[in-house]
């Protein structure tokens, strides 16, 4: 599974979820992001007992298929992808440039397409990618992510039609407004305040939830879906 750097993150919460659910984990992350995002990053990599980390910096186009691999070396086979990474971004239309068009289609579509093409050859037979709400909600701040998580949502479909035919499911949530810690007091509040379900934001182990139901053998009839874990957030609209 990728887009594992922050204790507080839904890659962190998911990858111990699974491996306390007996899954063998091998998981990545890129600090570098996060650093340089105004949340910051952790200053140390993870440190798990029984998961492998390694830090993959995924613009590269050869890090895909090299992260499944090893997986595939090292422990026999993959039966689950879990894609959770992301690249932000807060351009606007004014601010907006090429070059973080670019940067964020390789990191959040090229690199996940990569991954499933990879996971696919490997004969994986759960498939989950990470959206957010923009299907939902209009995100004009934030263009070039926007549009690589739009990216994400709208192939899903596409992705899980090409893979049914090898038994294997492809779904995609969206976790809505999660506590990550980048939220300041204001917005937090805010945002708290409008959520239809609890007047509490998402927390990572939520988004845990669904993952770990979904590349279970429980979720075998699920594939092709979106799934809005929000907490009712898109409900308001």
């Amino acid at each position: 599974m990728t887009g594992v750097s922050r204790r507080v993150g839904i890659g962190w919460n998911v990858a111990e979820r699974l491996s306390s659910d007996g899954w063998t984990v091998s998981a990545t992350g890129w600090p570098p992001h996060d650093e340089g995002q105004p949340w910051g990053g952790d200053g140390t990599d993870p440190k798990f007992g029984n998961i492998t980390w390694a830090r993959a910096d995924l613009e590269g186009p050869d890090v895909p298929a090299r992260l499944v691999e090893n997986h595939v070396s090292n422990h026999g086979g993959l039966d689950a992808l879990v894609v959770i990474h992301a690249r932000s971004s807060a351009q606007d239309l004014t601010t907006l440039t090429a070059e973080e068009i670019d940067a964020s289609l390789a990191v959040n579509v090229r690199a996940t397409l990569l991954l499933v093409k990879a996971a696919a050859i490997a004969d994986v037979r759960r498939v989950v990618l990470f959206t957010t709400g923009v299907h939902r909600e209009p995100m004009p701040t934030e263009i070039p992510y926007a549009v690589s998580k739009a990216a994400i949502q709208g192939i899903t479909a596409t992705l899980a039609t090409s893979l049914a035919q090898r038994g294997a499911t492809v779904n995609c949530v969206n976790p809505g407004p999660t506590d990550t810690g980048y939220a300041d007091d204001t917005l937090f509040a805010d945002v708290s305040s409008r959520m239809p379900l609890a007047a509490r934001w998402g927390r990572p182990s939520d988004a845990a939830e669904v993952v770990a139901w979904l590349v279970s053998d429980s979720a075998g009839w699920m594939t092709g879906q979106t799934i809005d874990s929000d907490g009712g957030w898109s409900l308001r609209s």
